[in-house]
C-alpha cells in the first residue's frame, strides 16, 4: 500500500473517537450528547461482538436502590428519565471496554486525536483575537490578597468548560509521560508529550493539573526503587521537575499576576470558590442532601434537579431563577444521590477492579488509577463519560509495552535501550 493509500485509509472508529474527544455537545441541549444518542448503535455493535445481558446485568444492579427510593418517594419522571441517562452511560463503558479488548491500535488512535487536539489549539490561538473567542474560549476572573485576573481566557474547545475538556486529555497526557521517561520513543513521545500538554496549561484547570502533579509524585514515590536506580530515567525525572519548578519560581518573581500564580495563592488561601466548592463544600452538601431521604440510599437519580436544588442556591446564596446548579464532585454527588451504601459500593469496586486486574503490573494503569482515585473527590459527575473511560483505562490492559516486567531489564540493566515490540498502527 502506498503512502498516500495509507495516509487516506480511514480507520473505522476514529469517527467514534472525533465525536467523542471533539464535537460531543455542539448544538445539542445542556446535558445531551452525541454519544448518548449513539447508544442504540453501541448496544447493537454489543451484541454483534456476542456480547448478552448487557441490560440485565445493569438493571440487577440498579434494582435494590430503584426500590429503596422508590419507596422513600421520588419524582418519577426524573428518575426515569437520569436513570435512562445512567443506562446510556453503562453501554457506552461496556462498549469502549469491549473495543478495548478486541483493538491493537490505540495507540494510533491516541496519536491521530493529539495531532488533531494540537491543530485545533493553534486555530484556537488565532481565534483569541477575533470576535470568535469564546466559541472556544471561557473568561475567568479571580481576586485575592490585592492580586486580581480580569477576564482571563481558558481554554475549552467545544466543550462544557475547561476542567471537562483537561479531562478528555488526561489518558493521552498520562500515555506519553509514561512513554517519555520510559524512553520508548525519544522525540516522536517529546513532541506528543508538547503537543498535549500545551492545550492542558492553556485550560488553566487546576483541578485536573494539580491532581496529576500529586499523581506522578506519588507514582514516582511508589517506583522510587524502580525508577531512580536507572539514570535515564532519573535524569528525565530531574529535567522534568527542574523544568516545572522553575516555571513557578520564574512566573512568581517576574510576574506574579499570573493566572496560575494568583490562582494558587487563592486555593492556598482558601479564596478560591472553585477549589472549595469541588472538595469539602460539595461533601458537605452531599452529606445534607442525602439525608434529606436516607443517609444510607441516598435522594436517588434525578432528584438532585428537585430537592437538591434549592439546597444548593441558599448555601451559596443563589437567586431562585440563577439557573441548573450541582454538586461539583463525583464521589460528593454519589453520596447524595445513592448514600453511604452507594459510595461505599464505589470504593469496594475501585479496588476490587485494582487488585483484580493487576493494576499494579503496569506503568500506565497505575498512574491512571492513582490520578482518578484522587480526582473523584475533587471533581466530575456520576454520568461524567470522560472520567469513566479512565477509570476503564486504569482497568484494561490495553498497552502492555508499559508493564513492570517488559521494562524489567531497562531496570537490571539501567543505561541500556528498552526492548519491546512494535505496536501495530
Amino acid at each position: 500500500m502506498t503512502p498516500l493509500l495509507k495516509l487516506m485509509k480511514i480507520n473505522k472508529y476514529y469517527p467514534f473517537a472525533f465525536i467523542y474527544f471533539f464535537i460531543n455537545i455542539v448544538g445539542l441541549p445542556f446535558g445531551l450528547l452525541y454519544t448518548t444518542i449513539l447508544t442504540p448503535v453501541f448496544y447493537v455493535w454489543l451484541l454483534i461482538k456476542g456480547k448478552r445481558l448487557i441490560i440485565f446485568r445493569f438493571f440487577l444492579f440498579a434494582t435494590p436502590f430503584v426500590i429503596v427510593h422508590l419507596f422513600n418517594g421520588v419524582d418519577k419522571f426524573y428518575y426515569s428519565r437520569s436513570l435512562v441517562v445512567y443506562l446510556t452511560v453503562y453501554i457506552f463503558c461496556y462498549a469502549f471496554h469491549t473495543l478495548l479488548t478486541t483493538y491493537n491500535k490505540m495507540e494510533g488512535l491516541f496519536k491521530r486525536l493529539t495531532d488533531a487536539n494540537f491543530a485545533f489549539t493553534i486555530i484556537a490561538l488565532f481565534l483569541l483575537v477575533t470576535p470568535l473567542k469564546n466559541l472556544l474560549w471561557f473568561d475567568w476572573s479571580i481576586s485575592v490578597g490585592g492580586l486580581a485576573i480580569n477576564n482571563w481566557p481558558r481554554l475549552l474547545m467545544l466543550t462544557y468548560e475547561p476542567s471537562y475538556y483537561a479531562t478528555l486529555m488526561v489518558p493521552l497526557f498520562v500515555f506519553y509521560f509514561i512513554q517519555f521517561i520510559l524512553k520508548q520513543s525519544h522525540n516522536g513521545s517529546l513532541q506528543q508529550f508538547f503537543f498535549i500538554g500545551t492545550p492542558l496549561l492553556l485550560s488553566l484547570s487546576m483541578g485536573v493539573i494539580a491532581g496529576l502533579v500529586i499523581s506522578i509524585i506519588i507514582f514516582i514515590l511508589v517506583n522510587a526503587r524502580r525508577f531512580l536506580t536507572s539514570k535515564t530515567l532519573l535524569y528525565s525525572l530531574i529535567a522534568i521537575s527542574f523544568f516545572f519548578l522553575s516555571s513557578i519560581v520564574i512566573l512568581f518573581y517576574f510576574y506574579p499576576q499570573n493566572p496560575i500564580s494568583v490562582r494558587l495563592i487563592a486555593i492556598f488561601a482558601g479564596a478560591d470558590g472553585s477549589a472549595n466548592g469541588r472538595t469539602f463544600e460539595a461533601f458537605e452538601l452531599g452529606v445534607v442532601i442525602a439525608k434529606l431521604k436516607s443517609i444510607w440510599w441516598g435522594v436517588g437519580p434525578g432528584q438532585l434537579k428537585i430537592i437538591g436544588d434549592p439546597i444548593i442556591k441558599a448555601f451559596y446564596n443563589y437567586p431562585p431563577d440563577y439557573g441548573q446548579v450541582s454538586i461539583p464532585s463525583t464521589f460528593s454527588e454519589t453520596i447524595a444521590i445513592f448514600g453511604i451504601i452507594g459510595g461505599s459500593l464505589r470504593m469496594m469496586l475501585e479496588f476490587f477492579f485494582f487488585f483484580k486486574t493487576k493494576v499494579y503490573n503496569n506503568y500506565f494503569r497505575t498512574l491512571l488509577f492513582i490520578y482518578i482515585f484522587i480526582y473523584q473527590f475533587t471533581g466530575s459527575f456520576t454520568t461524567n463519560i470522560a472520567e469513566y473511560v479512565i477509570w476503564i483505562l486504569a482497568f484494561t490492559n490495553t498497552f502492555p509495552q508499559f508493564d513492570r516486567v517488559t521494562n524489567k531489564v531497562h531496570h537490571l540493566y539501567p543505561d541500556e535501550p528498552i526492548k519491546i515490540q512494535p505496536v501495530l498502527q
